[in-house]
């Protein structure tokens, strides 16, 4: 288990659909740990698997203080009720844009033991959860601007000091080797 390096806007991995997971064994649970504790030293409120370069269907939250992971989430909008609100993402660092998104959401899944879950958040909570599915899905949150915030944002981002790296490791910290796993 350990701080696994950051996958940065611009990695083909954040923009390939996440495969769903089919075997709940050790190998899962290691990936949530290495989730949660690279979340954790990141400082983020959310992390997906491809966000550090494994392709299933992961991601670990950490909102008001509580922590969990869902694999393989279907997630739905309760209500119509949206929010624009700053919106950061650890594959895109140090950088923050309004992104609207829905105030309400279920989410059902299964924790990494292969038990059925389900979780309903609202506000950041709903954010997060519909920020790491996206990340399941390809999507990234830029993608989810208007047009024309779109194209400021990725003006901005044309000059951040982190393009045309690969990985982002917080800390500081030497970047191990990222095995993708078979499952």
């Amino acid at each position: 288990m350990s701080v696994t390096p950051i996958r940065i806007m611009g990695d083909p991995v954040l923009r390939t659909p996440a495969a769903p997971v089919v075997d709940f064994d050790a190998e899962l649970r290691r990936l949530v740990t290495d989730l949660t504790e690279t979340m954790h030293a990141a400082g983020g409120a959310g992390l997906a698997a491809p966000q550090i370069g494994v392709g299933l269907r992961v991601f670990t939250w950490y909102v008001d203080g509580e922590v969990g992971h869902l694999v393989n989430p279907d997630v739905v909008p309760v209500g119509e009720e949206t929010a624009e609100d700053a919106e950061g993402c650890l594959s895109i660092p140090g950088f923050r844009f309004d992104c609207r998104r829905h105030l309400y959401v279920a989410a059902s899944g299964w924790d990494m033991h292969g038990e059925p879950i389900r979780v309903e958040g609202s506000h950041k909570l709903a954010r997060a959860i519909q920020h790491e599915t996206d990340h399941l899905d390809g999507v990234l949150f830029v993608d989810r601007l208007d047009v024309q915030a779109r194209a400021a944002a990725l003006d901005v981002l044309a000059g951040a000091e982190w393009q045309g790296h690969a990985a982002w490791l917080p800390q500081g910290e030497p970047a191990p080797v990222v095995k993708v796993s078979p499952h």
